[in-house]
């Protein structure tokens, strides 16, 4: 079938009301389609209407074969067996039961014609970098970044007619996304994804923007989109010069036309006070001057109403998507200043850092390395919310601990009031002001963290960090760039060029990681932190 999703006058809000789709008509085909569009603009949610996680109010969705769904934040229970997870258990199970010379006859009905199972899923795993993950460990074995390799396997082995993917390289490293990328480039079936990688939305056929809940369909990948969405923004604002223009002039010719009639008026009244033509003359033109001026100022009032009409659609046509304003606080550090010391330090879970290290001043120091290297584990260390093993970590500035997950936020408390719990001396009126330029603007500071979307909980997790009390001379992000639409990762580096204190950044976003001016790069790699070259920083695949 051409036309492989389709939706139909859907509709959908939130239990409080809020809309999000009102008659929403779209339909998805054949090939890759990248749908963008910011944060809180619906991406989410669409995918899981379409994958039936929620229910419309209103119309329908249509889905034309098996739907695969992976979801932004992915949960698998730590101890399933890898075979479990991948959904392959019980035909394995049976598999190796006839080999062992059970040929009970359930046993036949469970595998089928699935003879190459257990073949077919180490091939899947080895595609995805997951060769080392034997069938029989457990999900608790395997990192956070793994685990969402492992989830998208299961999907593959499925070979379901459409795939919907959510923010799939989030917490992934290089090596696992290039892995992802290959299995992107070659899916033959449907695939929808959502994303903030500009890598990865370079791989799809087409682009679907979600906007004020509508679709536009632009051809080609990102960068084509961007290059049109360019050129039509270009004359967008072209066109609202032009109608700014024309109406000042309408608004000048209204002006005229008032100043004469008032003229005419005056010396209509003049002639009817000197009585120099007989009354009936003088009524009769005073009447026809009311319906002449009458009809002039109409005319001259609709060409106005008309030229505002043209600016507002011209304005309209020009997008002025918000973006989160971070002004963060004065937090100058001298670049002599001792800001961070690790001795000897063992980790949890056997990450080291052997000898010593330390971080000296205004500082950038990107952290990168493989899913489970320690990389989280060595920031919650210095953060306190781990005890080492062994050695020391001292922070001898105020620092804060942006997390991956953001769990800094207490779910059944409004946004508004998780920042005043990072900042108890901070008037309502203040924090209320400083989650405006996060875009929680009126009644948004008081919606529950639990109903907010991934950039939304990062938002107000950032909001909260950057209002505590003592304001942060350390600043460390795990992941910043994760479920950030781009327009406020771009927002955020703009931001984080303007901060005067220590910076230490977890991330497998490369770019995001160049564009903040990072001065030290740091690989944790087989549980030891090394100091390497700008150069090589593409650890190898």
């Amino acid at each position: 079938m051409s036309t492989s999703i389709t939706c139909t006058s859907l509709s959908f809000a939130w239990p409080d009301g809020t809309p999000v789709f009102e008659g929403l008509d779209t339909a998805f085909g054949p090939g890759r389609t990248g749908l963008v569009g910011v944060n809180g603009s619906g991406k989410s949610t669409l995918l899981k209407l379409i994958a039936g996680q929620l229910a419309p109010a209103d119309g329908t969705v249509r889905v034309a074969g098996e739907v695969g769904y992976l979801p932004q934040n992915v949960t698998l229970d730590t101890v399933l067996r890898v075979d479990e997870a991948l959904g392959i258990a019980t035909r394995r199970a049976a598999l190796h039961a006839i080999e062992a010379g059970d040929v009970a006859e359930e046993h036949f009905e469970r595998l089928g014609d699935d003879w190459d199972v257990e073949e077919r899923a180490l091939a899947t795993l080895g595609e995805l970098g997951l060769g080392h993950v034997g069938l029989d460990r457990t999900v608790g074995e395997v990192s956070g970044g793994e685990s969402v390799l492992l989830r998208l396997a299961a999907l593959l082995l499925r070979r379901p007619d459409v795939l919907l993917l959510d923010e799939p390289t989030n917490n992934l490293d290089l090596y696992a996304r290039r892995r992802l990328y290959a299995a992107i480039t070659s899916w033959p079936g449907v695939m929808v994804v959502v994303s903030h990688d500009r890598e990865l939305l370079d791989l799809v056929d087409q682009i679907a923007d979600l906007r004020s809940g509508e679709i536009t369909w632009y051809g080609g990948n990102f960068s084509a989109y961007e290059e049109v969405l360019a050129v039509e923004q270009e004359a967008a604002e072209r066109m609202v010069r032009v109608a700014e223009s024309d109406l000042r002039k309408q608004k000048r010719e209204l002006a005229d036309a008032q100043v004469k009639l008032a003229r005419r008026k005056r010396y209509g009244q003049k002639m009817y006070e000197q009585k120099r033509e007989p009354k009936i003359v003088m009524g009769a033109r005073k009447r026809a001057a009311q319906e002449s001026a009458g009809k002039h100022r109409i005319m001259h009032e609709e060409k106005l109403a008309e030229a505002r009409e043209r600016l507002d659609d011209a304005v309209e046509a020009v997008r002025d998507d918000d973006e989160i304003r971070v002004d963060l606080p004065y937090t100058a550090v001298p670049p002599g200043r001792s800001v961070l010391t690790l001795r000897d330090l063992e980790l949890a879970y056997g990450a080291r850092v052997e000898g010593g290290f330390d971080l000296h001043g205004p500082e950038r120091i990107a952290l990168i390395g493989r899913n489970g290297a320690g990389k989280t584990t060595l920031l919650r260390t210095i953060a306190g919310e781990l005890e080492p093993v062994a050695g020391e970590a001292t922070a001898h500035v105020p620092l804060r601990f942006l997390p991956q997950r953001l769990d800094v936020l207490d779910g059944e408390l409004s946004v508004a009031e998780n920042v005043a719990r990072f900042a108890p001396g901070a008037t309502n009126n203040r924090i209320r002001a400083r989650l405006a330029r996060f875009l929680f603007r009126g009644a948004r500071a008081d919606q529950q963290a639990a109903t907010l979307s991934g950039g939304e909980r990062f938002r107000a997790a950032l909001a909260a960090l950057m209002l505590a009390d003592p304001a942060p001379q350390l600043l460390m992000l795990d992941e910043p760039t994760n479920n950030l639409d781009i327009a406020s990762v771009r927002q955020l580096t703009g931001a984080l060029e303007s901060y005067e204190g220590a910076l230490v950044v977890a991330s497998h976003d490369l770019p995001f990681l160049e564009s903040i001016g990072i001065t030290r790069w740091l690989l944790m790699e087989e549980g030891e932190l090394r100091e390497i070259t700008p150069e090589a920083v593409g650890y190898p695949a």
